[in-house]
């Protein structure tokens, strides 16, 4: 674990402000870009007060513990009081507890919106531009070349065959396997254009950039406001195609009436129930999913939705904590869905698939899951897609699945500025 010195008080304030215009255009360079939107509304932020970071299975409590105290010597001013608004830390985690990487980085400046409200945020001392700053040239991308990651196409239709072999076996019940890409540009990549790219692609997803991570989601793994938890579960997909579908309503109506695909979402709900049920005082969940249509594919959807007891309730860390990961992007049983996914793709997930979002002072906020990403690096991208296995998963059909939810961030990282 560690932990950048806190120094013995801050002052932070938010306050109204006119209307910015598009929260991504203010982001000042390429240097850490932090973002968290849906549909233009949300946070985007710079600069940076402090920082945590962690390893291991505690890394949500140490995190949730460091945050806490973080706040306390904080003097508060919010003349907004928004979800969002006040002191807030951006959060990404990784997918395994042995995986380094889990961050906490509370920003110097916020600038927010919901609901057509806008403010903005600033600590009073920390490096960092101020938000009386100067905006650098978004850089296109350019030309791109991929290649293999540390797991091939040929690799993984290879770990899916595996898996389902050991399903059909009764060892498991599901396991969500991945792949990644090495893509390479001519420069340096710049996180806003890849960023701004998935933002206007695909709206009602959760478009985020932390510390290097940037993708945009359609699954919310828990939002915590006001004693109200909720969470967006997606399992089983299909796209425009497969089994002859040509269009939304066909691809809706193939999903739907999926066996293989509504067992996977069933595993997926039951399990998220399973894990947050006991911090809540009440949980409803749906009975019957809906489609969730993207550019690209199409996901069975379910949204959950539960009160907190009165008596203290758990943080939205502390709800992470106990629901990732979910059989969404891990598997069912948990442990030897893990154990499974560590086996076979043979690859550190980093950050990909691990909760990310954004954590206020009363330990309120959003993390989605970290899909449709990109983990960047000076001229280096490395993307990441994987698909939800069961037994009757077929390799060939679920490569075309990865290969398809990796064209999201393939079309947005190529697209000409």
């Amino acid at each position: 674990m560690t932990i950048a010195p806190l120094p013995a008080r801050l002052g932070v304030r938010t306050r109204l402000v006119d209307e910015p215009g598009r929260l991504l255009d203010l982001l000042p360079d390429a240097q850490n870009p932090l973002c968290w939107l849906r549909d233009g509304d949300g946070v985007v932020g710079w600069g940076e007060v402090a920082r945590f970071s962690g390893t291991g299975p505690s890394r949500f409590a140490d995190a949730d513990a460091w945050w806490r105290r973080f706040v306390s010597r904080l003097d508060v001013r919010d003349e907004v009081g928004a979800p969002g608004s006040g002191p807030l830390a951006f959060a990404s985690f990784t997918f395994a507890d042995d995986s380094p990487g889990s961050v906490l980085v509370v920003p110097r400046v916020v600038v927010g919106r919901r609901d057509g409200v806008c403010w903005v945020t600033e600590f009073s001392a920390g490096e960092g531009p101020s938000a009386v700053r100067s905006v650098s040239p978004v850089q296109p991308t350019g030309t791109v070349r991929y290649a293999d990651g540390d797991l091939s196409v040929a690799g993984y239709r290879s770990a899916v065959a595996e898996a389902t072999r050991r399903m059909r076996r009764g060892e498991l019940d599901k396991a969500a396997l991945a792949h990644d890409l090495l893509a390479v540009a001519d420069r340096p990549l710049d996180g806003r254009f890849l960023l701004a790219g998935l933002a206007d692609r695909y709206p009602t997803c959760w478009s985020y950039a932390v510390d290097g991570l940037v993708g945009a989601t359609p699954e919310l793994l828990i939002r915590r406001h006001a004693g109200t938890v909720s969470a967006r579960v997606l399992a089983g997909t299909s796209w425009l195609g497969e089994g002859g579908a040509a269009d939304a309503d066909a691809v809706a109506a193939r999903l739907l009436g999926s066996a293989k695909d509504r067992h996977e979402h069933a595993i997926a709900i039951d399990s998220l129930a399973a894990s947050l049920r006991p911090l809540c005082a009440s949980l409803d969940v749906p009975d019957v999913p809906s489609v969730v249509a993207l550019r690209n594919v199409s996901h069975l959807s379910s949204d959950v939705r539960g009160t907190l007891p009165d008596d203290d309730p758990a943080s939205l860390l502390l709800l992470a904590a106990a629901v990732h990961p979910t059989a969404a992007v891990g598997g069912t049983p948990r442990r030897a869905a893990v154990a499974l996914i560590a086996e076979l793709e043979q690859m550190d997930r980093g950050r990909y698939a691990g909760p990310v979002g954004w954590v206020d002072a009363d330990g309120d906020g959003e993390l989605g899951i970290a899909l449709r990403c990109a983990q960047l690096e000076g001229r280096f991208a490395r993307l990441y897609a994987g698909c939800g296995i069961v037994a009757e998963s077929d390799p060939d059909t679920e490569v075309r699945e990865a290969a398809a939810k990796l064209l999201a961030v393939r079309e947005a990282l190529e697209e000409r500025g």
